[in-house]
This record gives C-alpha cells, structure tokens and sequence, in this order.
C-alpha cells in the first residue's frame, strides 16, 4: 500500500483505501448475528449508523475507548497477545470475521499480531499522522471501528511481510470447537 492510497486520518478524510467496490462499504445489508445491541436487526442494521450514545451503551469504557475513539491498550496486557488457540477472531463491536488463527504469528510486541485479514474487504486503511507518527489505521470495514495498525518491510517471516499489529480489546475469539 503506498502513503497515496491511504486516506489521510488526521485530515478526516474517511474513504476507503480498499480496491474492492463489494462488501460492508458498498451498501450492503449488515447481516452478522453475532451484533451487539438488538440481534434481529430491526433496529440497527446498519451498525455505521450507530452513534456514540449508542456504542457506550453496547460497550465497555476501555473498548469504547479503543474500538470508538482509536486508543491502544498497553502491550502485554491484552488476553490474546500470546494466544495460539486455533479459531477466528471478530471485531468486539459487530462479530465480523476480521482474521485467523491461520495467520496469527509470535512477533513479540506486545499486541496480536497477523500477516493479512482473513479476506479481502474485511478491514479498511486510513492513513494516520497522530502523534507525530507516519503510520496506516486498520478498521473493521462492516462497522468502522478502530483494530489497530499495520506495518510493513519489518523483516518478519511471513507470506505478506506485513504485521496487522492489532488490540486484543477490538477482537474476540471464536474457538474452532466452539464453532461447529
């Protein structure tokens, strides 16, 4: 991803970085029953139309602080930073599958670390210039909240050499046993 392509977070532009014209940013119907608030969707279908009230109701304060305001938890605190339990993991605020156990890996940092989404559109990029930093803000595509950052040409490993270094707090995980 080039600095180009990525909407600018400080300067408030809210585009979609992503090359995919299908999914949650398109228009689609937001049909995940793992929705927090009301579950049969007569209400909130559209979890991008929630507003701030709304998500302090649905959400702890430290997640509201992380999912809704873009904060970070601190390193080695989060419950799946070390975590190698095979599923997959959620966005916390809407239950859209964001990423796999599959492409978890151990980058000691401090946060859980993946080397892509589980599929494209899932996540969203906004270019971020908070704090001084020159860093790419991921988001969950379906409701738009804050997941963490994603890093590149660090020298890991892994298919994509990126690192999606993500909150624990903006994740949860479904256990593959859990699932079927």
């Amino acid at each position: 991803m080039s600095n180009s392509q990525q909407p600018d977070r400080a300067a408030g532009t809210q585009a979609p970085a992503t090359p995919s014209s299908t999914g949650p940013l398109s228009g689609e119907a937001f049909t995940s029953p793992a929705f927090l608030g009301n579950r049969d969707g007569s209400r909130w279908s559209d979890p991008k139309s929630l507003t701030d009230q709304d998500w302090r109701r649905e959400l702890t304060s430290e997640e509201f602080r992380v999912l809704r305001q873009a904060g970070t938890e601190r390193a080695y605190t989060g419950e799946y930073w070390d975590m190698h339990t095979e599923g997959v993991y959620e966005c916390r605020a809407c239950g859209t599958e964001l990423f796999t156990s599959r492409e978890k890996f151990d980058s000691h940092c401090g946060w859980p670390s993946f080397w892509a989404p589980a599929a494209e559109g899932k996540v969203r990029y906004l270019h971020d210039r908070t704090f001084g930093m020159d860093r790419v803000e991921v988001r969950c595509a379906t409701c738009d909240s804050h997941l963490g950052h994603v890093f590149e040409g660090e020298g890991y490993g892994t298919p994509t050499d990126q690192r999606y270094c993500i909150n624990s707090i903006s994740l949860r995980l479904v256990k593959a046993d859990d699932s079927e």
